[in-house]
């Protein structure tokens, strides 16, 4: 079925109704949902297939020029087999050059028996190879089953410390999924074997990952920010506080002293590089200063230090 036609939008849909309906869809057809209803896990892979397609540019612009088919495989011009398409050609001895390269797949076809009807059973073989004997039949091997594409979430805790995630496939079992290194947004993961049953066996599942967003994480390349809020006492007098990470709370020390902006590194808190290697989590302190605090203002009304912190900046 045409892709536009799976997830029931017009060709010249934008990016947002393309996603809108993949969405509305595969709530509507997840397997958790429809655990006794086989259809719907299988029209739950063709419309996450569909979307992951059409929700790339240049794949979608190749889709609807033609080039490439609803699997995203190029699709074979006509007469691509045949040397060009140009046709036979005769060439010395009254051979068949124009066949160079054999039929599309590079397999041939036993034509002896074609020629044998046209020509009355003249096809000048000599010892059973001559004149059209080049032409011999090579089985095709059978075709494996057709790949199943899924998607999948993973909590941004999760992503970062590789937690293994259970994903239930088209039919209806569950595996844990481990994830690479070097995982990111769109990291695509192959399943050898979890496809659909085909002749040759069955084909892959092809999961793409979608890590979702955190409350305040923030991910850098291989490195997560965080905003921290300290007080003005903690910050003045410096001192230790718990700090959250992917990995569970840490104590982190805050230099006397300490402005709004000054950045602590966590070593080895972020994610891992393809490597294996992890990145750092970046602290990023912000004084939290209380309102109505009647001491704290009688204190600042006193104080007369501070100077000019905006001097560098010529004014």
């Amino acid at each position: 079925m045409d892709l536009y036609q799976t997830l029931g939008i017009q060709r010249g849909a934008s990016e947002a109704e393309i996603k809108k309906a993949y969405r509305s869809l595969a709530k509507q057809l997840h397997p958790d949902r429809n655990k006794d209803n086989p259809n719907a896990a299988k029209r739950f892979s063709e419309v996450t297939a569909a979307y992951d397609l059409l929700s790339d540019k240049d794949k979608r612009a190749q889709y609807d020029r033609g080039e490439i088919d609803e699997q995203g495989q190029p699709k074979m011009p006509f007469g691509a087999g045949f040397g060009g398409g140009g046709g036979p050609r005769p060439g010395a001895g009254g051979g068949f050059e124009g066949f160079e390269g054999g039929f599309p797949g590079g397999d041939t076809a036993d034509l002896s028996d074609l020629f044998e009807g046209l020509f009355g059973g003249a096809t000048g073989r000599r010892g059973g190879s001559g004149g059209f004997g080049g032409f011999r039949q090579r089985a095709r091997p059978p075709q494996k089953g057709a790949d199943i594409a899924y998607r999948l979430t993973v909590p941004f805790v999760e992503a970062a410390t590789l937690r293994p995630q259970r994903i239930t496939l088209a039919d209806g079992k569950t595996i844990d999924l481990k994830l690479p290194n070097g995982v990111e947004d769109g990291t695509k993961i192959r399943l050898s074997g979890k496809g659909e049953q085909g002749p040759g066996g069955p084909g892959d599942a092809i999961v793409t990952i979608a890590i979702a967003p955190h409350p305040f994480y923030r991910r850098e390349g291989n490195d997560i920010r965080l905003d921290l809020p300290v007080t003005l006492k903690e910050a003045v007098l410096g001192g230790k506080v718990k700090v959250p990470t992917a990995d569970g709370p840490v104590m982190l020390t805050i230099p006397k002293g300490s402005s709004s902006g000054k950045v602590l590194r966590l070593k080895g808190r972020g994610f891992h590089d393809k490597s294996g290697k992890r990145g750092d989590q970046l602290v990023s302190l912000e004084v939290d200063l209380p309102a109505g605090d009647a001491e704290l203002q009688e204190f600042a009304e006193k104080w007369s230090g501070g100077g000019n912190p905006r001097a560098a900046l010529g004014v």
